[in-house]
């Protein structure tokens, strides 16, 4: 497999590791405590809410979960068996989230009081539901330690293989990158708050635009040097 293009796919997932650290502050702190990308939160928040547990919701976190999945098995099914490389049907699936990302931050951005009742349930499903379909597609590509959605694993195998537990820093870098990343994405999220909270989401909307049109060229070249060498190696 092309070495550089799987170097760019890590390169635009660490990207899509920081858009869901700003997805989940915004949703957290602007939106009810509910994560739209890190469905472990969400199942933890549930429990508590359930529980009975003073100020902790339950309908919005239930229906992240529900959407998420939903967004995920919708993405899945157009993926198919595409194998790693990145296809086109990739592109489509990283440019729906991008363009339903930037329509969330319209909306956000008309509607008065977006995070309160109706308003703000149906924004963050739709962000869930968004993220999973990012989620699955990102999956497709198993890019080792690099979901774009949770850093917990992530962490587990930097400290386990760490010198320290007498391991051999295997994939440190891209490691400690998605775990620092989403961690300056949660803070770039947060600060956008403070502005509006369309702006965060129009900056994730950015973001994945980018992914998006990076990684679709990226494959056109990927494809370009695949068929040049078939013609040279069938001119021989």
């Amino acid at each position: 497999m092309d070495t550089m293009n799987r170097r760019l796919d890590l390169a635009m997932l660490l990207l899509l590791t920081f858009s869901t650290g700003m997805v989940d502050a915004i949703g957290y702190l602007g939106f009810d405590k509910v994560f739209t990308g890190n469905m472990t939160g969400n199942v933890v928040i549930l429990g508590m809410g359930l529980a009975g547990a003073d100020g902790v919701p339950v309908l919005r976190p239930a229906l992240a979960l529900v959407f998420f999945m939903l967004g995920a098995a919708l993405s899945g099914r157009i993926l198919g068996d595409i194998g790693e490389n990145w296809h086109h049907r990739t592109t489509v699936i990283f440019s729906g989230v991008a363009v339903g990302c930037a329509a969330l931050s319209l909306y956000v951005a008309l509607v008065p009081d977006p995070e309160i009742g109706l308003a703000g349930t149906i924004f963050t499903s739709a962000l869930s539901a968004l993220m999973g379909a990012q989620a699955a597609a990102a999956r497709k590509m198993k890019i080792a330690d690099v979901t774009t959605v949770v850093v917990t694993s992530t962490i587990v195998g930097l400290a386990a293989d760490s010198s320290l537990a007498g391991g051999d820093n295997v994939r440190w870098i891209r490691r400690a990158l998605a775990v620092v990343l989403i961690l300056i994405g949660a803070l770039a999220g947060a600060a956008t708050l403070m502005l509006n909270q369309w702006i965060g989401i129009a900056l994730v909307a950015v973001m994945i635009s980018a992914a998006a049109v990076i990684g679709h060229l990226g494959e056109k070249k990927r494809r370009t040097r695949a068929e040049a060498a078939a013609a040279v190696s069938s001119n021989v």
